[in-house]
């Protein structure tokens, strides 16, 4: 780890490599490491404000390394631990996204059907009408179903928790944002449901569903979606905070549940989205569906969405498949590109202060293009 230093932000540079004076006689290009780059654009993140940054990159091959700045425990002053967990918040669209289109493989739903079809009357009141929204638009987040976390009370509902009808509720005591189909909007309400499809197509939890469909076959010993009740996250892992080193690493993830409750590590959410865009967790038909992209509103230009899963383009060239998460305390965008190299950075505040955002893609941009 290299230590951060006070002094100006630095801009984050993407994959350009810094040019540096050698001899009077004939200038000469310095040879930098990708992990040099990766430094300088988690140093930015630092200096944004956030206490720590951590990026995990695995090569083609497989093989993985880490860099970290800042500190994973603002209190002890310690970095973050290596193979720390942490809430990936939203990157659990992505594992839901999967258990689904197993689930169509298996013949147990179609994409393009009513979610009403499944959950009849489930989805009603306040112009919300199931029977006219699909398991597709649900996914896609084109439904038009208002995202119940704008009306959530984060410091009522900490300890507390949530089921998944309360979830619900928030969300549907609104009348919907557009009519299904005719626009894109992010919607943590969306997955809510899905949870909830996955559940009563299988009689399982979406947990179970994940630990034996996902991280069992892939070997993800530390990626699970915990239970209500289940506050605090297994060792080793950073604390989380938000703005002010306001400490809110112990939460009760129902919260967030099938929408973004889910724990891992850096290098077990690399293998993840690898295996995935590479063709290993879903048949060629269900990961054609998964890609089929619409122009999506993250705040990036070019990103499209599909089914719990995003498309972004690199500055190198190309793009990258995978998922960003916010979920207060920790904020992570975790991807790959088809048989090539896997990314994840994580830092450990939500909310982000100014500018960070816009640097943690810029870090995950830079982690891709590096040479």
């Amino acid at each position: 780890m290299r230590k951060s230093l006070p002094g100006k932000k630095i801009i984050a540079v993407g994959s350009l490599v810094a040019l540096l004076a050698a001899t009077t006689a004939t200038p000469a290009l310095a040879v930098t490491h990708p992990r040099d780059e990766v430094d300088k654009a988690l140093k930015t993140l630092v200096q944004d404000g956030v206490p720590g940054a951590q990026a995990t990159v695995t090569s083609p091959s497989g093989r993985s390394w880490s860099e970290r700045e800042g500190v994973g425990n603002a209190e002890t002053g310690t970095p973050f631990p290596h193979g720390s967990k942490f809430r990936a918040a939203s990157t659990t669209k992505t594992f839901v996204a999967v258990v689904i289109l197993q689930l169509v493989a298996e013949g147990k739903v179609r994409l393009d059907a009513p979610i009403d079809r499944y959950l009849p009357g489930l989805v009603r009141g306040n112009g919300n009408d199931g029977t006219k929204i699909t398991v597709r638009q649900l996914l896609q987040h084109t439904s038009g179903l208002y995202n119940y976390v704008r009306d959530l009370d984060i410091d009522e509902w900490r300890h507390r928790g949530a089921e998944p009808g309360e979830l619900l509720a928030v969300g549907l005591a609104h009348p919907p944002d557009f009519a299904p189909g005719t626009n894109w909007k992010y919607s943590n309400t969306n997955y809510v449901i899905a949870g909830m499809l996955i559940e009563k197509l299988t009689g399982r939890s979406v947990s179970t569903e994940i630990r034996k469909r996902i991280a069992e076959p892939l070997g993800l010993r530390h990626t699970y979606l915990p239970s209500r009740g289940d506050e605090r996250l297994p060792l080793p892992h950073a604390r989380g905070y938000a703005p002010g080193l306001v400490d809110y690493t112990e939460m009760d993830p129902s919260l967030a549940g099938a929408s973004g409750g889910i724990v891992s590590t850096g290098a077990e959410l690399n293998r993840f989205y690898g295996e995935l865009v590479d063709g290993r967790l879903l048949h060629r038909a269900q990961l054609a569906e998964m890609q089929r992209t619409v122009p999506a509103g993250l705040g990036i230009p070019g990103a499209e969405y599909g089914l719990g899963i995003a498309s972004v383009p690199l500055s190198c060239g190309g793009r990258f498949w995978g998922h960003g998460g916010n979920l207060r305390g920790f904020a992570n965008i975790s991807g790959a590109v088809p048989h090539g190299k896997k990314v994840n950075v994580v830092v450990n505040q939500d909310p982000l202060p100014d500018g960070a955002s816009a640097h943690l893609v810029a870090a995950v941009d830079t982690a891709f293009c590096a040479r």
